[in-house]
């Protein structure tokens, strides 16, 4: 059985929800957000409905890759 992450059932505080906002305007991968965050891909998820938010890319590239030709 996979080890639970750090804040596994925890409530959510003002401090992750400053940091999860970052890293939605950072484009951060859901995968690396749950990971930042010690919760797990489906909790990141539910939390950003609930608040409204939106975890969907922007029209930029994460992380400022170039587009390959």
């Amino acid at each position: 059985m996979a080890k639970a992450p750090p804040n596994h059932g925890k409530a959510w505080t003002p401090s992750d929800d400053k940091k999860m906002d970052k890293l939605i305007k950072g484009n951060t991968p859901t995968g690396l957000m749950a990971y930042e965050l010690g919760r797990t891909e489906d909790a990141v998820r539910s939390h950003a409905s609930e608040e409204g938010k939106s975890l969907k890319p922007t029209n930029q590239s994460p992380y400022n890759r170039q587009k390959k030709k």
